[in-house]
């Protein structure tokens, strides 16, 4: 699969999976990309908040990720069935070229390294009942490898095909659910991946529209 390489992708956290607010807060990594962001649509009108941009080994930026609705907690599992939030991953068209330095070689992106991407950020909110944290490092490992699995086969039988607007224009997403919640990812005619994770909001009533100012989310 031409996709992001699972070590340069993957999501920063803190211990347990959550979020530092410090690095979810700060706009700074999503003004050095040089391609659009993308959210969900105004017929959104909750809560939207800033997580995470990742780089690649020559420090462009590659993806990032905008949360909406309510800020999901991971260890508490009591608010699992009334938190309601999605997370629209975007991620960068790039073909696979050389670093910086020209002693590596950086894998291309697809459709596939968003829905990857995506299917880690819903994993890394979920914590499945009766598992301590030794088990739940060995079920998380074990689960982000099933998501690589997945994320290299949409066209199996695990994927159903789901269109939803994308700047007003019906786009073809790739769309599986889980115990867990939903994850799905498709492209943009802006020539960025999107995917997107949630849990609590049904995936079939968003649409995704370009971020126009990025730095309007800082402080959310």
């Amino acid at each position: 699969m031409e996709t992001t390489s699972r070590v340069g992708a993957q999501a920063p956290a803190a211990e347990g999976g959550q979020q530092l607010p410090s690095a979810r807060r700060t706009v700074d990594g999503y003004l050095l990309a040089p391609f659009p962001w993308y959210g969900l649509d105004e017929a959104f009108t909750g809560p939207r908040w800033l997580m995470q941009v990742g780089m690649a080994a020559d420090g462009a930026v590659e993806h990032g990720s905008i949360g909406h609705g309510d800020e999901p907690s991971v260890r508490n599992e009591g608010t699992e069935d009334k938190e309601k939030f999605a997370v629209v991953v975007t991620v960068a068209g790039n073909p696979a070229r050389r670093t910086a330095d020209g002693t590596g070689l950086l894998e291309a992106t697809s459709v596939s390294s968003a829905a990857w991407l995506a299917g880690v950020g819903l994993l890394s909110f979920t914590w499945p009942g009766q598992m301590d944290h030794t088990l739940r490092d060995d079920w998380l490992e074990q689960q982000t490898e099933t998501a690589w699995v997945l994320a290299d086969d949409l066209a199996g039988d695990d994927w159903s095909t789901l269109s939803l607007p994308v700047d007003g224009v019906p786009t073809p997403f790739h769309y599986r659910e889980s115990e867990f919640g939903w994850v799905l990812a498709g492209s943009t005619q802006e020539g960025v991946h999107v995917g997107a994770y949630g849990r609590g909001m049904s995936a079939y009533g968003l649409g995704f529209a370009m971020i126009k100012d990025i730095a309007t989310y800082a402080g959310q």
